[in-house]
């Protein structure tokens, strides 16, 4: 979630195919909630030494918008697939502002958690149709077996700080999301200003694992920006 433009001293390139020059933390998000989650990457952010790009995917994009704030290392925003809240507004009410999403016929039988909290996955055999049905069988039966629950609590928490009001953002996503309807990401995008929208003709929710080399330029030319 969390990338830095400049490649800290002393560590070497890994070898792919991004610059060197970019060192990329993917930040472990909790997906328990906006305020929690947000506090969490900022902690993250705190020990980050060089301006940062936060890139977010789906409920990340919420937690992204959350926590960054202008006048701090935060240079510039990148949803990937991803919600761009309103001050107000939740990810839920968002998906439901277009129609098109398809996820609630798919969740699993939700897990109970304490005060009343539930615990949120995709059934495994609706998981690839409905979340990557632009990616191999393997890989979908892979995401489907070790996919994280989200909160109903943190997808239903409405925004306190919307980040890309303040700081440039850049937007990329799938023409054949079935999780968060197309139109809904090109109207936040174009309602945040975005320096970029990028629609990828075919994609799912995951355009970053279909089409990762996209994705890839999209957050370089937030890197690069001035």
């Amino acid at each position: 979630m969390a990338l830095s433009p400049t490649l800290p001293a002393g560590l070497e390139s890994s070898g792919n195919s991004r610059p060197t020059d970019i060192w990329v933390v993917a930040v472990a998000n909790p997906l328990r909630s906006v305020k929690g989650d947000s506090e969490y990457l900022k902690r993250i952010i705190a020990n980050l030494n060089t301006p940062v790009v936060l890139v977010g995917h789906s409920y990340g994009g919420a937690v992204i918008s959350e926590a960054a704030n202008k006048g701090e290392k935060i240079k510039s925003l990148v949803y990937v697939s991803a919600f761009a809240p309103e001050i107000g507004e939740s990810a839920l009410e968002l998906s439901g502002k277009f129609p098109g999403s398809t996820l609630s016929p798919t969740l699993d039988k939700p897990v109970e958690l304490e005060n009343g909290v539930k615990d949120l996955y995709i059934q495994q055999d609706k998981f690839h149709k409905q979340f990557a049905a632009d990616v191999s069988d393997k890989a979908a039966a892979a995401m489907a077996a070790s996919q994280r629950p989200v909160t109903d609590v943190a997808l239903g928490e409405a925004a306190t700080n919307a980040g890309w009001k303040e700081i440039p953002s850049w937007s990329i996503f799938g023409s054949a999301d079935k999780n968060i309807p197309p139109e809904a990401m090109k109207w936040m995008a174009k309602r945040s200003n975005a320096k970029e929208t990028v629609e990828v003709k075919g994609a799912s929710h995951v355009v970053m694992v279909s089409h990762p080399d996209r994705v890839a330029k999209v957050i370089e030319d937030a890197a690069a920006s001035q």
